[in-house]
């Protein structure tokens, strides 16, 4: 049976296959402490969720754009864990984020700076900055996406981000490995979330054509991830690093 870490942090848990990843972890019987950026009642439903399962949780509010903020966020984030008569995490999930399509000739250098200071620069420093907070032999887990191995029109900009914290996540587990902390990267295929306005789970369009090229005949749905990262973070699986795990059904195999 997998167990799930003591106490996982995850980014954009408020929603989409962040809210998924942490019911998981709750319901593999770990305790939760998940961001959100506007929905403080949609993070407080995630919460309430959590503690009707026995678990804890709590949810502080983060702005992933805004990296002068994260060592106050740190700060936090050991006030939280002392709530609990903790002092580490042990396990960090970079989530948070969200779309752009545009093409590279449409593409501005605002939407490109937002995109990387959300998807590539988030992750970075924000690890740098809960560094001290994660136990050694503890987990990261960066999320990125099926489009950083296969391309489609519109998603250069995001894509290049993703490829990105595949590297990050590389260094992390060479450079980390000293302390026993193993990280991975997790990249989910198309999945019908409120993500990018909800395109793949709200258009039939879409939605049949993600099926026609996906080997297993369909998109994903948020239940087919939040078990695999509550799998890539228990204890039985912390000889698995720096690794890419796609979870996208086969989609482009």
């Amino acid at each position: 049976m997998t167990t799930a870490p003591t106490t996982t942090l995850i980014t954009g848990g408020s929603r989409g296959l962040g809210r998924n990843a942490a019911l998981a972890l709750a319901a593999a019987g770990g305790d939760v402490i998940l961001t959100y950026q506007h929905r403080a009642d949609a993070a407080q439903e995630v919460v309430e969720q959590i503690q009707a399962r026995g678990r804890r949780a709590t949810a502080l509010q983060l702005d992933a754009a805004d990296a002068a903020s994260f060592a106050g966020f740190a700060e936090q984030v050991k006030q939280a864990l002392a709530g609990w008569q903790r002092t580490h995490l042990q396990a960090l999930v970079n989530n948070a984020g969200g779309a752009l399509h545009a093409s590279i000739a449409e593409t501005t250098q605002d939407q490109f700076d937002e995109v990387m200071a959300v998807h590539l620069k988030a992750p970075f420093f924000l690890t740098q900055a809960l560094l001290p907070l994660i136990a050694d032999g503890g987990r990261i887990l960066n999320i990125s996406s099926g489009l950083a191995r296969f391309a489609l029109p519109g998603s250069s900009a995001y894509a290049m981000m993703k490829g990105g914290i595949e590297v990050f996540t590389r260094y992390l587990a060479r450079e980390l490995g000293e302390r026993g902390i193993s990280a991975n990267t997790l990249a989910p295929g198309a999945i019908e979330t409120d993500f990018s306005g909800g395109m793949v789970r709200d258009n039939p369009q879409v939605n049949a054509m993600v099926a026609s090229f996906t080997a297993l005949g369909r998109a994903g749905q948020p239940d087919d991830i939040g078990p695999v990262v509550a799998a890539l973070l228990a204890p039985e699986t912390a000889w698995i690093t720096g690794q890419r795990i796609e979870a996208s059904g086969g989609m482009f195999i």
